[in-house]
């Protein structure tokens, strides 16, 4: 004699003793390896972490999470037949996915975040080194009532650098000027010792950030993003140098003295050059965080813009 099969109670779908919409509800750092490939190069593995939510009707007990753990599998093991070039596109079929198996939701959200490693070479030597940089991409997919999805896709990248303070070293100049002015040096000089040699101040290690969101297929390249950050501050930093190549980095940054604003201003010029098709409604955010030397606290800068925006700020400066 055959049992009969019993269907357990979809406990979820109960309401809830506080009926009230929540906003977002999921899982958070789910590590998966994901595998990036690119055209005539080598594909990238990552090992990414994952943040997925959907949010939730004020009818629902709670949501069900399996199904995230289910969707981002499914996207991933479709990667690895299917070439995916672009994380923020991984990010996006997993949103879709979301809202297919949550029929419940209204809106699903992915965030994605790795450490990237590039391959750089010491500025002198020439010593072949890798830097980390972490990465991030991020999609929102949107359900409207005839049942159309829209989908906003986000990159990004945090780069570590440095920076030399422009204050600091403008009082270490007068105090030069002076100094060599009593011990008899002629103004002449004085004026072109200090214009070979740059003064010292006091450095940060500066964190430089910036993320652009779009809703169509737009291309951004992750490359650019980091190259931009990494020549907005004072001067690069390296993993590997040898004394010429310090001696270069520390006469490069106090060449190119810098406030945490001026890296943020750097940056935003630089995006407007670089990525010129973007659309108007794009956003660009924009950060830099300078841990400083001599101060106990950090300095901080950020711009949050439209890309028309932008454009216009920078075309008319």
């Amino acid at each position: 004699m055959e049992l009969p099969v019993l269907e357990l109670p979809d406990v979820q779908a109960n309401k809830p003793k506080v009926p009230i919409n929540l906003t977002r509800v999921g899982v958070t750092d789910v590590k998966k390896l994901v595998e990036i490939k690119r055209k005539d190069k080598r594909p990238i593995v990552l090992i990414s972490t994952f943040d997925i939510f959907v949010d939730l009707p004020s009818d629902r007990k709670g949501a069900n999470l399996s199904r995230n753990f289910e969707a981002i599998d499914e996207v991933l093991e479709k990667a690895v037949n299917m070439p995916v070039y672009e994380i923020e596109e991984l990010c996006g079929d997993v949103a879709q996915n979301l809202l297919t198996r949550h029929e419940y939701a209204t809106q699903a959200e992915v965030i994605m975040k790795s450490e990237y490693v590039i391959k750089r070479e010491s500025p002198v030597k020439k010593i072949q080194c890798q830097e980390v940089v972490d990465i991030f991409a991020e999609s929102i997919a949107t359900r409207d009532e005839e049942n159309n999805i829209e989908v906003k896709k986000l990159i990004g990248s945090e780069v570590v650098g440095m920076t030399a303070c422009p204050c600091a070293q403008e009082i270490m100049q007068d105090k030069a000027m002076k100094e060599l002015t009593e011990l008899g040096v002629d103004e002449k000089t004085v004026s072109l010792f200090l214009k070979r040699m740059p003064m010292p101040t006091h450095n940060q290690r500066g964190r430089g950030i910036i993320s652009i969101q779009t809703n169509c297929d737009v291309e951004v390249s992750l490359e650019k993003i980091i190259k931009i950050i990494e020549t907005s501050m004072s001067s690069n930093v390296f993993e590997l140098l040898k004394r010429q190549d310090e001696a270069f980095v520390v006469e490069t940054a106090h060449r190119n003295p810098k406030f945490v604003e001026d890296c943020v201003r750097t940056m935003a010029k630089k995006i407007v050059e670089t990525f010129s098709h973007l659309p108007d409604d794009a956003i660009v955010t924009i950060k830099q965080i300078n841990e400083e030397s001599i101060h106990r606290h950090n300095a901080f800068a950020e711009r949050v813009a439209d890309f028309r925006d932008l454009k216009d700020e920078i075309a008319n400066s």
